[in-house]
């Protein structure tokens, strides 16, 4: 469940300091250098303009872009702790492929794969 204070009411872009101010349901504004965020470093003035709240809040879109951001998770990236962002880079790095781990997933398929879990008794 989306704390209701994470969800954006406005957003909008300052082309003079290049960044994308968000105000969040609880009041709160966070102001995000848009050169920091995938899909708009490279995009002119006009296109991070062009920028929407979708849905309740829930996300940011920019339609000439084909761009959508989750507001939770922009801000929990801005305001997480270093165990949040831990925890985050190594799920990023766990959902990577190369040529090594697609091996090592055809080496165990050929093993059977994963165990199955047996339910333990009395639980």
């Amino acid at each position: 469940m989306v704390a209701d204070g994470t969800l954006a009411v406005a957003v909008g872009y300052d082309p003079a300091r290049e960044e994308i101010r968000i105000t969040l349901r609880n009041g709160c504004t966070f102001l995000v250098p848009a050169g920091l965020i995938e899909g708009l470093a490279s995009a002119s003035h006009d296109q991070r303009a062009a920028v929407e709240v979708s849905g309740i809040g829930y996300g940011l879109h920019w339609p000439a872009l084909d761009l959508d951001l989750s507001v939770p998770g922009l801000v929990a990236g801005i305001t997480g702790t270093r165990k949040w962002m831990d925890g985050l880079r190594a799920a990023l790095g766990g959902a990577s492929v190369s040529p090594a781990k697609a091996a090592a997933a055809r080496r165990n398929g050929a093993k059977g794969g994963r165990p199955r879990e047996v339910p333990r008794e009395g639980g």
